[in-house]
């Protein structure tokens, strides 16, 4: 991917936060999205958005989107809008709790969760093909992206039974590094502050539901990534602690072990997703294709003129992953 940032738009933090805020996402008006709720196999629930194109049978595109993320978030409406204007269908499943309810279980999701990654894939997969479609490719942006990555690896050659071609997009694929830069300097104060406003809120709420869970005060008292991890997702999910959490749901040790398509792209000026952590050639295999721009940000990529688009992402990655799935693609003309 060849990206380089307007003049207007310096750093990795300016590309991160205007992107996500005030840049342009779509092209059309909002196409309606068709929510269904779907019982998990441990008796819990997900909302999962979906956009049809003209036909069913159409590919599919699933997105998996990134921490505290949903439909709304300004990369998932790019992408919806991508599909609509190749005229592919489109889900976006949300992770628990995440789809503007509380989901009832003890769990919440974590940035390795690739049991809930496969279950979620193998359903639509199997719901497409009972439509008639064929292909089926997927994405997954920061958290969702680890997730995506670290399914794949794990379930080696036989991942092709749930998708054609997969992609990660900004993720901390090494999250031992990225979340030690996440809770230093600047980074601490603008993008541990913003996710802890909505995550300690879930988890007493959480607390609520199931009380006894965790240390309440130990979590009020959390003031970055890691002691919350420490206090809820690393207990909540099976792992010992943030350390042993961090390890363990890291993808990047694992990409070696990847057998279908796939792609990693991470702009190096990425403000919590080091440059000195992203996986080179000699960390993953042959299917790996890994794109590493200087300039983006984090899920940034802006375009254009001010106050610019993010249509570039979806418009890179969803031709890649078209191509990679072996679909015969014509990149769409530039937004400029």
């Amino acid at each position: 991917m060849q990206y380089r940032a307007p003049a207007w738009l310096p750093g990795g933090h300016a590309q991160t936060i205007w992107p996500a805020l005030y840049a342009r996402r779509r092209w059309g008006p909002p196409l309606p999205k068709v929510r269904e709720r779907w019982v998990t196999p441990d008796g819990d629930f997900i909302d999962v958005d979906r956009q049809p194109a003209s036909r069913l049978d159409r590919p599919m595109v699933v997105l998996f989107h990134g921490l505290e993320g949903s439909s709304d978030s300004h990369y998932a409406q790019a992408f919806a809008d991508w599909a609509a204007s190749h005229d592919l269908n489109f889900a976006l499943p949300h992770f628990r709790g995440c789809s503007g309810e509380l989901n009832h279980g003890p769990r919440a999701y974590h940035s390795g969760d690739h049991q809930e990654i496969d279950w979620m894939l193998r359903r639509l997969r199997q719901q497409h093909r009972t439509q008639g479609g064929q292909t089926m490719v997927a994405a997954g942006v920061s958290l969702g992206g680890n997730a995506l990555m670290r399914w794949a690896a794990e379930h080696g050659a036989s991942a092709s039974q749930s998708a054609d071609a997969i992609a990660s997009i900004c993720s901390p694929l090494d999250l031992m590094q990225s979340g030690q830069a996440i809770g230093q300097g600047l980074n601490r104060q603008i993008y541990t502050r913003m996710f802890l406003r909505s995550m300690k809120p879930k988890a007493l709420a959480k607390l609520a539901q199931h009380p006894g869970l965790f240390d309440r005060q130990q979590l009020i008292a959390a003031r970055d990534l890691y002691e919350f991890d420490n206090v809820f997702t690393a207990p909540l999910h099976g792992f010992k602690n943030t350390d042993d959490y961090w390890s363990r749901a890291s993808s990047k040790p694992l990409m070696k072990d990847i057998r279908i398509p796939a792609l990693a792209l991470n702009a190096r000026n990425d403000p919590f997703v080091p440059a000195s952590s992203l996986p080179q050639r000699v960390d993953v295999s042959d299917a790996v294709t890994l794109w590493q721009p200087e300039q983006g940000g984090h899920v940034g990529f802006a375009q254009g003129p001010w106050p610019s688009h993010v249509r570039g992402l979806p418009d890179a990655v969803g031709s890649w992953l078209m191509t990679a799935s072996g679909q015969a693609f014509k990149q769409e003309r530039s937004h400029g």
